[in-house]
Protein backbone atom coordinates (compact mmCIF):
# COMPACT_ATOMS: atom_id res chain seq x y z
CA UNK A 1 0.00 0.00 0.00
CA UNK A 2 3.14 2.69 0.79
CA UNK A 3 5.01 1.59 -2.62
CA UNK A 4 1.43 2.61 -4.51
CA UNK A 5 1.11 5.77 -2.23
CA UNK A 6 4.88 6.58 -3.23
CA UNK A 7 3.89 6.34 -7.12
CA UNK A 8 1.22 8.08 -6.96
CA UNK A 9 2.68 10.93 -5.20
CA UNK A 10 6.16 10.77 -7.29
CA UNK A 11 3.26 10.66 -10.37
CA UNK A 12 1.08 13.73 -8.85
CA UNK A 13 3.85 16.01 -7.59
CA UNK A 14 4.94 16.94 -10.91
CA UNK A 15 1.57 17.15 -12.54
CA UNK A 16 0.34 19.46 -10.09
CA UNK A 17 3.31 21.62 -9.99
CA UNK A 18 2.97 21.43 -14.32
CA UNK A 19 -0.80 22.03 -14.11
CA UNK A 20 -0.16 25.28 -11.59
CA UNK A 21 3.11 26.88 -13.25
CA UNK A 22 0.50 26.16 -17.08
CA UNK A 23 -2.57 27.61 -15.14
CA UNK A 24 -0.09 30.45 -13.68
CA UNK A 25 1.29 31.21 -17.71
CA UNK A 26 -1.89 31.11 -19.05
CA UNK A 27 -4.01 33.45 -16.79
CA UNK A 28 -1.30 35.95 -16.00
CA UNK A 29 -4.29 39.27 -16.40
CA UNK A 30 -6.59 37.23 -13.53
CA UNK A 31 -6.10 37.24 -10.04
CA UNK A 32 -4.38 33.81 -8.91
CA UNK A 33 -6.26 30.65 -8.66
CA UNK A 34 -6.14 29.55 -5.29
CA UNK A 35 -5.08 26.07 -5.87
CA UNK A 36 -2.37 27.66 -7.93
CA UNK A 37 -1.18 29.82 -4.83
CA UNK A 38 -1.50 26.71 -2.78
CA UNK A 39 1.35 24.76 -4.80
CA UNK A 40 3.55 27.62 -5.38
CA UNK A 41 3.13 28.01 -1.40
CA UNK A 42 3.85 23.96 -0.65
CA UNK A 43 6.52 24.69 -3.38
CA UNK A 44 8.36 27.36 -1.32
CA UNK A 45 8.11 24.91 2.11
CA UNK A 46 10.67 22.75 0.23
CA UNK A 47 12.34 24.34 -2.03
CA UNK A 48 13.89 28.14 -2.26
CA UNK A 49 12.38 29.27 -5.51
CA UNK A 50 15.22 31.65 -6.21
CA UNK A 51 14.24 33.18 -9.85
CA UNK A 52 17.95 33.31 -10.86
CA UNK A 53 17.99 29.58 -10.34
CA UNK A 54 14.68 28.33 -11.99
CA UNK A 55 13.36 27.94 -15.14
CA UNK A 56 11.13 30.35 -17.01
CA UNK A 57 7.75 30.19 -19.17
CA UNK A 58 5.49 33.00 -20.15
CA UNK A 59 8.26 35.57 -17.72
CA UNK A 60 6.56 33.15 -14.66
CA UNK A 61 9.31 31.35 -12.64
CA UNK A 62 8.70 27.45 -12.08
CA UNK A 63 7.25 26.27 -8.70
CA UNK A 64 10.51 24.68 -7.96
CA UNK A 65 14.30 25.09 -8.75
CA UNK A 66 16.05 24.11 -11.65
CA UNK A 67 17.60 21.21 -9.26
CA UNK A 68 14.24 20.15 -7.56
CA UNK A 69 12.60 20.25 -10.98
CA UNK A 70 15.39 17.87 -12.18
CA UNK A 71 14.67 15.49 -8.62
CA UNK A 72 10.92 15.39 -9.44
CA UNK A 73 11.28 14.70 -12.85
CA UNK A 74 13.46 12.11 -12.36
CA UNK A 75 11.50 10.24 -9.92
CA UNK A 76 7.85 9.26 -11.60
CA UNK A 77 10.08 7.00 -14.25
CA UNK A 78 12.05 5.18 -11.15
CA UNK A 79 9.38 4.50 -8.50
CA UNK A 80 7.40 2.99 -11.73
CA UNK A 81 10.53 0.65 -12.48
CA UNK A 82 11.18 -0.43 -8.72
CA UNK A 83 7.27 -0.45 -8.20
CA UNK A 84 6.72 -2.67 -11.53
CA UNK A 85 9.87 -4.33 -11.64
CA UNK A 86 9.72 -8.26 -10.00
CA UNK A 87 13.16 -8.65 -7.66
CA UNK A 88 14.91 -11.87 -8.31
CA UNK A 89 14.71 -14.23 -6.12
CA UNK A 90 18.78 -13.60 -4.15
CA UNK A 91 17.31 -9.68 -4.36
CA UNK A 92 14.70 -11.31 -2.11
CA UNK A 93 17.17 -11.97 0.26
CA UNK A 94 19.03 -9.19 0.64
CA UNK A 95 18.24 -6.83 3.13
CA UNK A 96 17.29 -3.93 1.20
CA UNK A 97 17.80 -1.26 3.42
CA UNK A 98 21.27 -2.27 3.43
CA UNK A 99 24.45 -1.28 1.90
CA UNK A 100 23.57 -1.79 -1.96
CA UNK A 101 20.74 0.52 -2.08
CA UNK A 102 22.62 3.10 0.18
CA UNK A 103 25.31 3.30 -2.39
CA UNK A 104 23.20 3.78 -5.22
CA UNK A 105 21.73 6.86 -3.72
CA UNK A 106 25.89 8.03 -2.64
CA UNK A 107 26.29 7.49 -6.46
CA UNK A 108 23.48 9.38 -7.77
CA UNK A 109 24.68 12.02 -5.54
CA UNK A 110 27.85 12.64 -6.55
CA UNK A 111 27.01 14.92 -9.97
CA UNK A 112 24.74 16.96 -7.68
CA UNK A 113 27.34 17.47 -5.26
CA UNK A 114 29.70 18.40 -8.03
CA UNK A 115 27.70 20.78 -8.79
CA UNK A 116 27.35 22.05 -5.01
CA UNK A 117 30.81 22.34 -4.86
CA UNK A 118 32.02 23.99 -8.07
CA UNK A 119 29.71 26.80 -6.74
CA UNK A 120 30.60 26.91 -3.26
CA UNK A 121 34.19 26.67 -4.40
CA UNK A 122 33.82 29.48 -6.51
CA UNK A 123 34.27 27.95 -9.71
CA UNK A 124 31.12 29.99 -11.08
CA UNK A 125 27.83 29.35 -11.78
CA UNK A 126 26.30 26.49 -12.91
CA UNK A 127 23.69 26.53 -15.27
CA UNK A 128 19.87 26.06 -14.53
CA UNK A 129 19.83 23.06 -17.20
CA UNK A 130 23.36 21.89 -15.41
CA UNK A 131 21.38 21.22 -12.06
CA UNK A 132 18.52 20.06 -13.51
CA UNK A 133 20.69 17.51 -15.55
CA UNK A 134 23.12 16.64 -12.61
CA UNK A 135 20.17 16.04 -10.42
CA UNK A 136 18.38 13.82 -11.93
CA UNK A 137 20.05 10.72 -10.96
CA UNK A 138 19.49 11.55 -7.71
CA UNK A 139 15.69 11.78 -7.78
CA UNK A 140 15.44 8.66 -9.92
CA UNK A 141 17.72 7.12 -7.05
CA UNK A 142 16.17 8.24 -3.85
CA UNK A 143 12.38 7.38 -5.12
CA UNK A 144 13.47 3.98 -6.42
CA UNK A 145 14.88 2.87 -2.74
CA UNK A 146 11.80 4.61 -1.43
CA UNK A 147 9.84 2.48 -3.78
CA UNK A 148 11.75 -0.31 -3.14
CA UNK A 149 12.38 -0.51 0.03
CA UNK A 150 8.26 -0.19 0.81
CA UNK A 151 7.55 -2.96 -1.75
CA UNK A 152 10.34 -5.54 0.09
CA UNK A 153 8.72 -4.84 3.66
CA UNK A 154 5.47 -6.05 1.51
CA UNK A 155 7.19 -8.81 0.01
CA UNK A 156 8.57 -9.74 3.63
CA UNK A 157 5.50 -9.55 5.05
CA UNK A 158 3.40 -11.32 2.27
CA UNK A 159 6.45 -13.52 0.86
CA UNK A 160 5.34 -12.40 -2.82
CA UNK A 161 5.26 -9.72 -4.99
CA UNK A 162 2.86 -7.18 -3.99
Amino acid sequence: MLARALVVAALAWPAVAGGALWHRVSHQEASASPWVSVVFLAAGQICHQRPERSFESGGVSWPVCARCTGLYVAAPFAALVAFWRRPKRAERAVDVSGVALGRLVVLAAIPTALTLFWEWGGLGTPSNLWRFTTALPLGAAVAFVLVRVSRSDTLTRHGSAA
